[in-house]
């Protein structure tokens, strides 16, 4: 550099071009984040991190992001609003005959726009200071981007453990700059959950076990997504039709009245996959889901976990011929598939005797008013 840098400026540029580039918001901390180690340590030992065995294999490296990047001085946190106009929350989770897909997994890939986006940022900032050494990330290395987030001003924790922002409530994803320049920081915002347990009473599964506390072997955005095996059959029921992930304790909550719309094109939501009827889905063979899903985040749980969602949300839907019909096609397919479809068409007949004894029921009422109205009156 020519001249001395003056870093207060500089942060507020980097927070315009961070503006200019798609994001909300724009945020600065430092790397300290020593208060979240017993908590990561505590929830670790709880084993409520399940199969997700990445998030241990670190140790405290997650809380320390001067160690993941050698020189990092600076995180600098970004988020990017993702609800979609006509997000048709209410009608897909109360038809279950489709198919429910979080609303973040509708369109393209979050982590390469976010990614790409953090990238020319950057590269900007490098374009002004040629000492700066800089490395991008999107939930895709042992970074707690919550706690950083909070930390740079972002919002604050929300009782289901998501960062709450008072304007845009939680609809948005988070990316994380580490930097080498000692850049002015952030102040955190103050919680403003208070007496709020609309979160941890709305879960279907009973996954937030206590305020800020998810134990994600409960969580059904775990057990869609990260799962690999069988889905406990306990939590069956309660899945309903949600294929992939889980928005429940996000809609209940309050501060998501002033949920902002995204304008990024990326974040549209495909039409296959917005309100799919699940019979459909479960016809797919895997050169149809790869194409479908190709550049979107849910390719990656693979067709076969695709297919073991679908089949338990059709053991959740009303009995039809149509669905015991697409279920039975698979069967065969693969162990650990026809375990799932074995249990939905054992729902689907309980389900179909049901309806015969209410049918059965109605039709004696109905016989007996028959009887009575064609009965003198004092017999």
């Amino acid at each position: 550099m020519s001249h001395p840098l003056d870093l207060f400026q500089f942060a507020l540029d980097i927070k315009q071009w961070g503006l200019e580039l798609g994001f909300q918001q724009v945020g600065i901390c430092d790397t300290d984040l020593s208060l979240e180690e017993p908590r990561l340590q505590a929830w670790l030992d709880k084993q409520y991190h399940g199969e997700m065995e990445w998030m241990a294999r670190h140790g405290m490296m997650r809380a320390r992001p001067h160690e993941l990047q050698p020189g990092t001085l600076r995180v600098i946190s970004v988020r990017m609003n993702y609800l979609p106009a006509k997000a048709a929350f209410a009608s897909t989770l109360k038809n279950p005959q489709l198919g429910y897909v979080s609303r973040y997994a509708l369109g393209r890939d979050y982590h390469k726009v976010l990614r790409n986006r953090l990238k020319k940022l950057g590269d900007r900032i490098r374009e002004r200071c040629e000492e700066a050494e800089f490395r991008p990330f999107v939930d895709s290395a042992p970074v707690m981007e919550r706690p950083l987030a909070v930390k740079a001003g972002l919002g604050w924790t929300g009782k289901h453990s998501l960062v709450l922002n008072r304007e845009s409530g939680s609809w948005f994803f988070l990316g994380e700059l580490l930097i080498n320049l000692p850049l002015p920081v952030d102040q955190p915002q103050q919680e403003q959950c208070g007496r709020c347990v609309a979160c941890i009473t709305t879960c279907p599964t009973g996954a937030i076990v206590e305020p800020y506390v998810v134990d994600a072997r409960r969580c059904i955005s775990y057990l869609t997504i990260e799962l690999e095996g069988a889905i406990p059959e306990e939590f069956r029921p309660l899945i309903g039709n949600r294929i992939y992930g889980c928005d429940d304790c996000q809609l209940i909550c309050p501060w998501n009245r002033y949920g902002q719309l995204t304008d990024e094109d990326d974040f549209s939501p495909r039409a296959v996959l917005h309100a799919p009827p699940l019979t459909e889905l479960f016809a797919w063979d895997e050169e149809t889901f790869l194409r479908v899903t190709e550049g979107s985040a849910i390719r990656r749980i693979g067709h076969l976990r695709w297919l073991r969602n679908v089949a338990v949300a059709l053991g959740n839907a009303p009995w039809s011929p149509e669905n015991v019909a697409a279920l039975e096609r698979r069967h065969g397919e693969n162990a650990m598939l026809d375990e799932h479809i074995e249990w939905a068409l054992a729902c689907q007949l309980a389900r179909r005797a049901e309806n015969a004894i209410e049918v059965q029921s109605s039709q004696q009422k109905r016989l007996v008013r028959v009887i009575e109205k064609g009965l003198p009156r004092d017999a």
